[in-house]
């Protein structure tokens, strides 16, 4: 399968299907990002793992997934782990090295994220709190 056919195929069943059941689970991590062109509120179910007064995850499709790029207009987020939210500023770490860092995020979710993504990016959430 291409790279930009596996993206599509993927971004499409993570928007319609599994986003909308995932972000209403009680204990499913989210990232809320605030939109580029609306000013909205979006919020994002993501794997990764808190450490200190940080958290950090690897995005599956890089600088392409709609967060990322959320995330560049506006470092601001906020990430719900445990059911508590914690403000904080998002940075983006091209030299880091993604397949590393997944092997110290949650085992399930980076095992989806390695076979499903395209272009890995691993991304740094500094806390406020």
């Amino acid at each position: 399968m291409s790279r930009n056919l596996k993206f599509r195929a993927v971004t499409s069943f993570q928007r319609y299907v599994l986003n909308p059941l995932t972000r209403r689970t009680p204990g499913q991590v989210l990232l809320e990002t605030t939109g580029r062109k609306s000013g909205q509120p979006r919020r994002t179910p993501v794997g990764g793992r808190l450490t200190g007064t940080e958290f950090w995850l690897v995005s599956e499709h890089g600088e392409r997934s709609q967060y990322v790029r959320n995330i560049q207009a506006d470092p601001r987020v906020r990430v719900r782990v445990k059911g508590r939210w914690h403000r904080g500023t998002a940075h983006l770490l091209p030299d880091d090295d993604p397949l590393a860092r997944l092997k110290q995020l949650p085992r399930g979710n980076s095992a989806a994220v390695r076979s499903v993504g395209t272009d890995l990016l691993t991304i740094r959430v500094d806390l406020d709190d």
